[in-house]
């Protein structure tokens, strides 16, 4: 439903003020995002709740298949091409009745398909979300070892079904990436989902030679070339006829060519700045140096958390018809109207640093280069964000304190980096609980204290309520379900470019910045766990308290 309807039904239901519309349009108009996105960030509003605002709209009834959800044999008693085409979940069924939940209860040809399939029962009509139709869809899909086994019978284009039922499968469940596992008698298949890799199903290696073959064509890679890693990218036309950008990567192992192939999908989307789970601190802080006419903005991580998410969440606000916006990337993973984006290309000499080059004489006002790999484009973007230019550009570090010295080592000028630099972002990415089987738990300081690490003494109360999942259909029984990202600021205050002046350390930085009101990694996963959003176990999957962290252990061994 379009904002404006959806403003009228939940201003009519009391289900928000006047004054929650008001900041929603606000900030609406600022992240180029909707009001609901906005109320459902801010917790003004649930799903739930929004699925009655609009099935009261309607005039039906809702059906909430979150918290009801429906076995997979009730699902199944619909068709499958009927379930799709109408958009229809057996809900509920009694020996007289049936509800049928949809996201399109307006449609007409319902009542007449749904009556010759349950005959004289009494069927009713319920509203329920589209992202919530989706997941009870899934129920359709047979697993993959059974597709495989109907294939491999067939004996017919064995290669390209295989592939396509594969590629499927990953957009189902979302996936960021697929791994093909070479064994000595089969193929492993695996889904990165969440950032956690899944097994999805095995393949015998009698036929991964072809798969391996048809996947190289597409993605125009050498297919005599056993022993060499090669890297290529291809794109995928879905049953739902939308095209899927992919980047492919083989490498030669003991048991064959292993094969990865990262997802550039529609469903990673480009997000708003408030969906990345910044506090309302450093959302400000972010927004206030994006609208510095030049300056350097730099996000730091390991591979796949989240860096090119956040930037171009920050482009999204920046992407006016007055500006002109050039990117550079290896490769482009979202493609954003209104700006140049550019793909590295190493077989034409397309390089980070050339591109950069070019792209400056290019007459941009606010460039972004995918990564700074190398001390000649460290130097061409610094120079850049000194002339004039918004600089936006992500860089391996462990966290953002590491950056500033690992940057002066690469030979850049401490008054240049001084001058340029405005704020360092560090960022992991956690998997979020499942908002369908989450439940709360009560814990003593002794349970905290039995984690691998003891994290006790940030918790003042004797009895602390965290937060589990079960694990449901929803969430594939996992208990999680979606990411949210966990940062660590630092901002270029004026005592702070004093001090890069002076070349310093790593603990350097962070003992000024921390003075200053930084959060650590860990602290700002803290404050996620306490709220709810994720369990102890997952934050300290991805950060480890700040007395633990490399800065400080490398300062403990110094001083013994």
């Amino acid at each position: 439903m379009e904002d404006k309807k959806i403003k009228e039904v939940l201003l009519r239901a009391s289900y928000v003020t006047e004054e929650d519309i008001a900041k929603a349009e606000e900030s609406a108009k600022k992240t180029k995002g909707s009001i609901v996105d906005y109320l459902l960030n801010k917790k003004l509003i649930n799903k739930d709740l929004l699925g009655q605002a609009v099935a009261e709209s309607l005039k039906v009834p809702y059906a909430d298949l979150n918290t009801n959800i429906p076995s997979k044999e009730q699902v199944l008693k619909i068709p499958e091409k009927t379930a799709r085409e109408l958009r229809a979940v057996l809900f509920e069924i009694e020996k007289d009745s049936v509800v049928i939940a949809t996201d399109k209860p307006e449609n007409a040809r319902l009542g007449i398909v749904l009556k010759t399939l349950f005959g004289n029962k009494k069927i009713s009509v319920a509203y329920s979300l589209t992202e919530d139709i989706d997941n009870i869809l899934v129920n359709y899909r047979q697993s993959l070892k059974t597709r495989f086994v109907k294939i491999i019978k067939g004996q017919n284009r064995v290669a390209p079904e295989i592939i396509n039922e594969i590629i499927e499968d990953a957009l189902v469940y979302k996936a960021s990436d697929i791994h093909f596992e070479p064994q000595e008698k089969e193929i492993v298949v695996r889904f990165r989902v969440d950032g956690v890799l899944k097994e999805a199903g095995r393949i015998p290696k009698i036929h991964y030679e072809n798969i391996l073959n048809r996947i190289k064509v597409q993605s125009h890679l050498r297919i005599d070339e056993h022993f060499s890693a090669q890297d290529g990218s291809m794109r995928y036309l879905s049953k739902a006829k939308k095209p899927v950008d992919m980047r492919i990567s083989l490498v030669p192992t003991l048991d064959g060519e292993k094969i990865v192939i990262r997802i550039l999908a529609s469903y990673m989307r480009v997000i708003r700045l408030d969906e990345l789970g910044l506090t309302a601190e450093n959302q400000k802080i972010l927004q206030e140096v994006a609208q510095k006419p030049f300056g350097m903005i730099l996000v730091t991580g390991p591979t796949g958390s989240g860096k090119t998410t956040s930037l171009y969440a920050v482009l999204k606000i920046l992407n006016q018809s007055g500006v002109n916006i050039t990117t550079i990337e290896d490769p482009v993973e979202y493609r954003m109207l209104g700006v140049n984006q550019i793909q590295v290309n190493p077989q034409t000499n397309l390089t980070f640093a050339k591109g950069l080059r070019s792209i400056v004489r290019q007459d941009p006002d606010i460039i972004l280069v995918g990564e700074i790999r190398d001390n000649e484009t460290a130097e061409i973007a610094v120079n850049a964000a000194l002339t004039g230019h918004l600089l936006l550009s992500t860089f391996h570090a462990n966290d953002a304190a590491t950056a500033v010295p690992r940057l002066l080592d690469m030979g850049i000028e401490p008054f240049l980096m001084a001058s340029t630099l405005e704020v360092v972002i560090a960022q992991r990415l956690i998997r979020k609980l499942c908002e369908s089987c989450r439940y709360s738990i009560t814990v003593s300081q002794e349970d905290l204290k039995k984690q691998v690490v003891d994290v006790s003494r940030y918790f003042k109360e004797k009895s602390i309520t965290l937060y589990q999942g079960k694990g449901c259909k929803s969430c594939n029984n996992t208990g999680y379900k979606g990411r949210s990202g966990i940062f660590e600021f630092i901002k270029m205050t004026s005592e702070m470019k004093n001090l890069i002046l002076q070349n310093p350390s790593t603990q350097q930085i962070w003992q000024l910045a921390k003075k200053q009101g930084s959060c650590s990694l860990f602290e700002d996963g803290l404050e996620k766990v306490k709220n709810g959003l994720t369990t102890i176990e997952e934050l300290l999957r991805v950060a480890v308290p700040e007395e633990l962290s490399a800065v400080n252990l490398k300062k403990e061994k110094k001083d013994n």
